[in-house]
């Protein structure tokens, strides 16, 4: 199997754990980059715990692990030992790019801060993943999704209208934070082109947050009105929300004047268009409770099926309230190949959702499953000139973890 090969001679050391970072160095890798995550030894990165569990047993990996580590290899190793940091270090001068997601002063104290690598390595480009950042009085402070979804003011505006406040349970700011470092890096790769310098990269939770929230801020700056929770719908449109049919529910999304007179027509009431209440969406977020009550009149009156045959061919944008499996059964979603099938060596035959890019038309693929914990220490160490007698030392030093190597996938 073919994946884009971008980034094909570009190696990555993911010392991140969790999911931004991980995340991160996974579409580096779908892009063609050698990424090894390097990995903790006795347990790994912590979604390897986290159920639900692909087998039963301890030792099975959690989902969560599977869906941000593919087309990456794993190196387990112990950086408070001298062995570890010294192969790690050998390592690191063969790198392009190193991702750390550890507390303040952790990768410091552990030797793989950005100032000790960059001064072995000067083209490294390092990049630091945390809750708040390097500066601050809250940079000493544990980054969560959930608490910076609270910290930044989104818990706030999340949920029902009266309602406790609702997490949002995608992870938002640590999948958007992955996605930002992710820009930096690639930004920081094109600029050591032209410099032949590498790059201190920095990226947080909390700056993540607030820059979800840019377009809501600047409402609140002009207006000093705190945003309440808005259910589905939207401060600064109307209709724009999830409305009830006969039969099951459909989010329209009436954005526009123009959509609100195509909408009018379709429900058979085109007066309503020119009605000062709702002739443009000023005056019909102005008179919200009036224009949804007489929206959802009009769709109580059909079924969801035949709302989005009318509404989508009278260009009126309206969706069905999919569940996850309505979705992945979807045509559309197996034509565009975001759902993809591969092979893993232990647990068999798995989906895993592909990179949300294509380049030239192609979509990136799995080389290789989510490794297993040390899978690849052994082969990674040869690489670097270690012979077997030194790998073997490493390990009786309790330095590296050679607990599954290839040859012992082989037999499982």
């Amino acid at each position: 199997m073919n994946r884009m090969s971008a980034l094909d001679g570009v190696r990555v050391l993911d010392f991140s754990k969790v999911l931004a970072g991980p995340m991160c160095a996974q579409y580096l890798g779908d892009l063609g980059a050698d990424v090894i995550k390097m990995e903790p030894m006795e347990h790994g990165d912590d979604t390897r715990r986290y159920p639900p569990f692909m087998q039963n047993g301890d030792d099975s990996d959690g989902t969560i692990f599977l869906s941000v580590n593919r087309n990456k290899r794993s190196f387990a190793l112990d950086l408070k030992t001298e062995g570890g940091r010294q192969a790690c270090h050998k390592l690191a001068m063969t790198a392009d790019i190193v991702i750390e997601s550890y507390g303040p002063g952790v990768a410091e104290r552990l030797g793989i801060g950005h100032e000790a690598l960059m001064a072995a390595n000067p083209r490294l480009i390092h990049c630091s993943i945390s809750g708040y950042g390097n500066t601050g009085p809250m940079k000493e402070g544990k980054g969560y999704d959930a608490v910076l979804q609270a910290f930044s003011g989104m818990l706030s505006i999340t949920g029902e209208p009266g309602g406790k406040p609702a997490r949002s349970p995608f992870s938002p700011v640590d999948q958007g934070t992955g996605l930002y470092a992710l820009a930096g890096i690639l930004a920081a790769l094109y600029e050591r082109t032209r410099t032949g310098r590498g790059a201190r990269v920095e990226a947080s939770l909390f700056d993540t947050s607030v820059g979800f929230l840019g377009y809501i801020l600047q409402g609140f700056w002009k207006t000093g009105r705190e945003p309440q929770p808005p259910g589905s719908a939207h401060d600064s449109l109307c209709p724009y929300e999830v409305f009830d049919t006969a039969d099951r529910p459909v989010l329209l999304g009436v954005a526009n004047d123009v959509l609100w007179r195509k909408f009018c027509a379709v429900a058979g009431v085109p007066a309503l268009a020119e009605d000062e209440r709702f002739r443009t969406n000023a005056s019909r977020v102005a008179h919200r409770v009036e224009t949804v009550a007489t929206v959802s009149a009009l769709l109580a009156r059909r079924s969801r099926e035949d709302w989005m045959a009318a509404l989508s061919a009278a260009g009126v944008p309206v969706s069905p309230v999919h569940s996850l499996g309505e979705m992945v059964a979807h045509p559309h979603t197996s034509e565009v190949a975001m759902v993809q099938r591969y092979s893993h060596p232990v647990y068999g035959e798995l989906n895993t959702v592909a990179m949300p890019v294509k380049l030239d038309g192609q979509r990136s693929r799995t080389d290789r499953p989510a490794p297993l914990l040390g899978q690849h220490t052994h082969d990674i160490l040869r690489e670097l000139g270690y012979d077997d007698a030194a790998i073997g030392a490493l390990a009786e030093a309790g330095a590296i973890n050679l607990a599954r190597t290839g040859q012992e996938l082989a037999t499982r």
